[in-house]
């Protein structure tokens, strides 16, 4: 159980030491995983940014991911999941143009022309508050590969054994503090788990810039 978004932070931190004064550049996920990605950072000294993909929900249901789509318009979906719960492939698909408005919007929102960093030839951690199903860490990957790092490194407080597995068959490596094995929801982990705003990320990733530029 953690306290807050902060604790958990620090505890990862604390883990992704073997990381300092290293290329690393860290990115959260947002919106509660850039306020853990946050501690990483400052602790390792790195660049902050945001990696961000917005998951397809299932229909009535929409904190139950299905699949995810990248900032780049990449789709990840799982069907043996839409199946399961009767979602048509024409609801998927008006999902995903959903999300990519979405995503379109909130990157121009939240980076407010901050250039996003260099990650060819760097070592990637990409943060979160913890890891459900695994369709956005995976639409997440997906995404930061593209910009050619030489490690991506998937780093959370806490992660269902299954979707850990899943990414590390993939090919991720994944540091992951606590993996339960009754797991329902990310937030029964943390006795403070409050709605991270918009405008919070938007502070903190300010924040990261200015120390970027003082170093």
């Amino acid at each position: 159980m953690f306290d807050n978004r902060v604790q958990a932070g620090k505890k990862l931190a604390d883990r992704l030491q073997k990381f300092k004064g290293k290329d690393v550049v860290v990115l959260g996920v947002p919106r509660g995983g850039v306020v853990v990605a946050n501690e990483v950072a400052k602790a390792l000294g790195a660049p902050l940014d945001v990696v961000i993909a917005k998951k397809i929900g299932a229909p009535g249901e929409p904190e139950y991911a299905l699949g995810a789509v990248t900032e780049e318009g990449d789709v990840v979906v799982n069907w043996q999941e839409t199946e399961f719960v009767g979602a048509s492939r024409t609801y998927v698909e008006s999902q995903v143009r959903e999300r990519k408005l979405e995503i379109r919007e909130r990157s121009e929102r939240l980076r407010g022309g901050i250039p996003y960093p260099e990650l060819e030839g760097k070592v990637v951690l990409i943060v979160d508050d913890g890891i459900a199903t695994g369709s956005t860490m995976e639409a997440a990957v997906k995404s930061v590969r593209r910009r050619q790092p030489t490690e991506v490194i998937v780093a959370v407080p806490v992660a269902p054994g299954d979707a850990v597995q899943r990414l590390s068959q993939a090919g991720v490596e994944v540091v992951c503090l606590e993996s339960p094995r009754a797991f329902f929801a990310i937030g029964e982990f943390y006795r403070e788990f409050g709605q991270v705003e918009d405008q919070e990320v938007e502070r903190i990733l300010r924040e990261g810039l200015a120390r970027r530029r003082a170093n």
